[in-house]
């Protein structure tokens, strides 16, 4: 980024740090909703670390030589400045849905993913409970964008900017907003789907600041008065504070059904079908519970 870039990061990041989560610390606590735990924001802050820390390196390594050498054979537009900037936002959004929607169906990227989805607890501090490992891939999402002509420092400052929104909407303080932001954009309703583990509520709404991705593409809930959102992953870490096992668990079990006698295909499948997917059925996916559950509603 830019030093004009990295300034205007900053203004609006710093204020989330120093005052938005102290304030909601501080709420959550006097009206006795207990929203934070001491051990689950120490949690967040730590994942929080351990991305910064390889995103820093990655950044470099993967998304700008990556950018840059795409940039360099990109197509020859000439887009008018406020084209551009328009035109970036929303495609870097969508890309981001696409990565968020492949980290969901396919078990090898979930497994990097879910570290994201693990706490039981859902408040602002979650929004900095990374996915310690996304860096290794999540630039490549983005070479369309430099194909198109967009420069790469502009690409990671976009992403930035979205991610502080995406930070925003992990709170349980906000209900409802009026109905036509609630239409087109991300907002704290509908990201309190996507970290339920509900039912019907399992890979909902994959947006980071636009919503309408996910109704032009099927993957839209609703936030429903009578469906409250139980928040974690169907299957709990049984050691949700150990460093390492919060970032290798969904390896482990994954390294675990690889281990079992079955045909190489059959492996393969485990690693690329969704989570859980099984050749025996012994585990469901997510559509095959939600086909069950309204198949029960019908009867």
């Amino acid at each position: 980024m830019t030093e004009l870039q990295q300034r205007i990061y900053l203004l609006f990041s710093i204020p989330i740090y120093a005052v938005l989560i102290p304030i909601e610390i501080f709420l959550s606590n006097f009206s006795h909703l207990r929203f934070y735990t001491w051990k689950e924001t120490a949690v967040n802050i730590y994942l929080n670390l351990l991305n910064a820390g390889i995103d820093m390196l990655l950044r470099l390594v993967v998304g700008l030589t990556f950018l840059t050498f795409f940039y360099q054979h990109s197509l020859p537009i000439q887009w008018h400045p406020v084209v551009y900037w328009v035109v970036l936002l929303l495609g870097e959004d969508l890309l981001f849905w696409l990565e968020h929607f492949v980290d969901h169906r396919c078990r090898l990227f979930w497994a990097v993913h879910v570290t994201h989805h693990s706490s039981q607890e859902y408040n602002l501090s979650t929004g900095f409970r990374s996915s310690v490992l996304m860096p290794v891939y999540k630039y490549l999402y983005f070479i369309p964008l430099a194909v198109l002509g967009f420069r790469p420092a502009d690409i990671l400052f976009m992403f930035s900017i979205t991610q502080i929104y995406g930070i925003l909407v992990h709170t349980q303080y906000i209900k409802k907003l009026p109905a036509w932001i609630e239409y087109i954009f991300v907002t704290p309703s509908h990201h309190r789907v996507h970290h339920a583990s509900n039912i019907p509520y399992l890979d909902k709404n994959m947006g980071m600041v636009f919503i309408i991705w996910d109704r032009l593409f099927g993957t839209f809930a609703p936030e429903l008065p009578h469906e409250k959102p139980h928040y974690g992953i169907t299957k709990p870490i049984d050691t949700p504070y150990h460093p390492l096992h919060i970032v290798t668990h969904e390896w482990q079990a994954l390294a675990r059904d690889l281990r079992r006698p079955m045909p190489i295909l059959t492996k393969v499948r485990y690693m690329l079908n969704p989570p859980g997917w099984s050749h025996d059925g012994s585990t469901k996916t997510s559509k095959q519970l939600q086909q069950e559950l309204e198949a029960n509603n019908n009867n």
